[in-house]
């Protein structure tokens, strides 16, 4: 080997030893960048790379870097192609922000991995694959305006509310259109049955498929096409899903059908957030995910950095009470901080003014307005704090809902209110001249306008004046008697408001029955309660002002309803629905009695009311403030009221509700009975002033007392 050999030789060697040197320092600085900041539960999480993961991520407690830190471990680290990964979530705007997270993470060099909703994967995986199914991949995704457009068409005399969601409901649960008869025991739902079959034949002849078919064809595809499932599988070889605790049976099954090559499932979730039961998610998913996916790592995220640790130990101590749970503490990593508020006060108006004048203290101490929001069970509470706000002059944006005055069912009495008072109102006619339905189209209410138009009179004197035979060239026959019973209502009940003020909002419920129209439609409770208050609020009105008229009473509301738009930053109202993933430095929760916070009644679940506290006290970074009332209007009238339990289950007052405290066991532990051996219980229910639990001793099922058995 001559001299320049050697060189050449010599500095090869030095290159490749420079590159590997490189190449390491590279990976280190990328695995410093994963790893910074992350405590070491989200470490743990992050480096569990095989088999399924549970990570029990606890409010505050920075699920999102975390499982944006492991995507870009997998990617960066362990050297997985993004090609084999999948990270789905419940809203694009979650998954944006997770997006930007990860590929902040990820070294440019890195292609983008799937990271959407679970929707956008169904639409995606259709789009290869419908074909599969006989149809074109050029199909349309109708929206659920268009769907109820459709349902329509189909059938006018049912609430095409309630039908649109019982028909999401049978898709959710794989249920079709025969089976869906078949089950069905009330004749509604048989007709129900029927319009799902004439709407999934409409949907197939004219190549459109619905929200809910993004999830549904593309398990049916997966279900039926063993190979099709294997590649889905083996392609998608790490799979991510966000907020666990709130998919659904659907969800489940699809997941199970994309990791039937493989266990490598994450799922992210808090089963003590698991607030939306009333639209299908089932908490049993996250509880019992060990169940699904046998040899489970559960790693918890208890370190808490939103809340100070005051705020904690109050959602803790909540928290606590609920039996079907996985079990965790969160611990804060901020000050101890000021200790929780309860306000009292003698009803409504009262919480509402003590609310504003608290909110008023903080806007001119220098707080911020959008760091302060104030959180309710039910929409119907907003009625009150709204107007509490406008006199306090604090503006306020609503999150998520309708200010009071502008939701459907309080605008149509607020119509009702107006015909009685002034028959010649066209436009407050037309609104309710089919609520309740009465038969009329939209094409008949037009040609009754016209006619109306052309004899020079309102439509409720032309209706008035006409004979039935004139009636019935403009309206099917069947509509007139109903047209003629509602002008007769009409009128008497203009008599009644000017003879005997007191009975008329009763008799308007009575002759219209505005409530039993909203029975059976997805938000029922919500829209009857706004109606009982606007009932109690006319009472109220009545009742404070003897010698007011209905005529009156609808322009002191419009006067408060048509609040001034007041220009800089706003205060925050909304459910605690509409604030799960929020946060404030500076949170009141009102209307924290029993029958609104807890909501009880048919369909109402303890836990999963509790769990709504527990998200509501765990948005509060800095102060929280709990109020009560003495009374409120409930259903309509008022009612005296008893603090919620949850104030004392969360240690903040003695009273006198009995407080149960939480079993040491749940449904899915393994327990040992001195006599029976090892078995699992099945199922825990209260005994007296123990529990009594159901347990499977190998297939022979007992009921044991909790005190009888030990945990293994």
């Amino acid at each position: 080997m001559n001299l320049a050999s050697c060189c050449h030789f010599f500095h090869t060697l030095v290159k490749i030893g420079y590159n590997k040197t490189s190449n390491a320092m590279k990976a280190r600085s990328d695995m410093d960048k994963i790893f910074d900041s992350l405590n070491d539960a989200q470490r743990s999480a992050v480096e569990t790379i095989d088999g399924p993961l549970l990570i029990l991520a606890g409010a505050g407690s920075g699920k999102t870097k975390t499982i944006t830190s492991r995507l870009a471990y997998l990617l960066d680290s362990v050297g997985v192609p993004s090609s084999q990964t999948l990270t789905l979530t419940f809203t694009n705007k979650a998954a944006k922000e997770m997006r930007e997270r990860a590929m902040g993470l990820i070294s440019q060099n890195s292609y983008p991995p799937l990271l959407c909703t679970f929707h956008k994967f169904g639409l995606l995986f259709l789009k290869f694959h419908i074909h599969l199914l006989g149809r074109s991949n050029t199909f349309v995704v109708i929206d659920s305006d268009d769907k109820k457009k459709i349902l329509k068409k189909i059938n006018a005399d049912l609430p095409t509310a309630l039908v649109a969601s019982e028909i999401s409901r049978y898709k959710n649960s794989l249920i079709d259109p025969k089976e869906a008869y078949a089950q069905a025991e009330l004749t509604n739902y048989k007709h129900i049955a029927k319009i799902y079959e004439e709407y999934q034949a409409y949907l197939l002849d004219n190549n459109l498929v619905d929200f809910d078919d993004l999830l549904c064809l593309t398990y049916k595809l997966l279900d039926e096409n063993d190979e099709l499932c294997t590649q889905t599988s083996e392609k998608y070889r790490y799979i991510m899903i966000d907020e666990y605790q709130d998919t659904n049976e659907l969800q489940l099954r699809l997941l199970q059908k994309l990791c039937s090559t493989h266990n490598n499932l994450c799922v992210v979730g808090d089963d003590d957030q698991s607030i939306y039961g009333w639209r299908g998610a089932h908490v049993r998913n996250i509880l019992e995910f060990d169940q699904d996916f046998p040899n489970t790592t559960i790693v918890k995220l208890e370190h808490n950095y939103r809340s100070t640790q005051a705020i904690l130990t109050v959602a803790n101590s909540l928290i606590e009470h609920n039996r079907s749970r996985l079990g965790k503490t969160l611990i804060a990593t901020k000050p101890s901080g000021e200790d929780v508020k309860v306000l009292s006060a003698h009803d409504e108006t009262e919480e509402s003014q003590k609310v504003a004048k608290e909110i008023r203290r903080l806007l001119d101490s220098g707080v911020r307005a959008n760091e302060i929001a104030v959180l309710y069970r039910i929409n119907a509470l907003s009625r009150s704090l709204e107007e509490g706000l406008n006199r306090a002059g604090v503006a306020y944006k609503l999150v998520g809902g309708l200010r009071f005055y502008d939701r459907a069912e309080v605008k149509d009495l607020i119509s009702y209110l107006r015909v009685i008072t002034n028959v010649h109102d066209n436009f407050s006619l037309k609104r309710i001249i089919n609520k309740p339905k009465r038969g009329l189209g939209k094409a008949t209410i037009e040609k009754l306008e016209l006619s109306a138009m052309a004899a020079s009179k309102s439509m409720f004197e032309f209706i008035d004046t006409l004979s039935d035979g004139e009636l019935e060239s403009l309206a099917r026959k069947k509509s007139v008697s109903e047209l003629r019973s509602f002008i007769r209502e009409i009128v008497e009940l203009r008599d009644i408001a000017e003879e005997a003020i007191y009975q008329f909002i009763d008799q308007l419920e009575n002759r219209f029955k505005i409530k039993e129209t909203l029975k059976g439609l997805p938000d029922e409770a919500d829209k009857i309660s706004n109606v009982d208050e606007f009932y109690g609020l006319f009472r109220d009105y009545i009742k404070q002002n003897p010698e007011a008229s209905v005529a009156e009473f609808l322009n002191d509301i419009t006067l408060q309803s048509d609040q001034d738009q007041v220009e800089g930053e706003s205060i925050y109202i909304m459910s605690i629905h509409a604030s799960k993933g929020l946060e404030f430095e500076h949170l009141f929760v009102i209307g924290m009695e029993e029958g609104f916070l807890p909501l009880i009644g048919d369909g109402s679940d303890l836990e999963e009311e509790r769990r709504l506290g527990y998200v509501a006290f765990t948005r509060a970074k800095s102060n929280l403030t709990l109020s009560s009332v003495n009374s409120r209007f409930y259903k309509g009238r008022r009612t005296e009221l008893q603090k919620s339990r949850f104030i004392n289950e969360a240690g903040l007052c003695e009273g006198s509700l009995i407080l149960e405290k939480n079993t040491a066991y749940k449904k899915g532990d393994l327990v040992r009975h001195k006599i029976f051996g090892a078995g699992r219980v099945e199922g825990v229910s209260k005994s007296g002033r123990e529990f009594k639990l159901l347990i499977n001793f190998g297939g022979n099922k007992r009921d044991i007392l909790a005190s009888f058995v030990e945990k293994l």
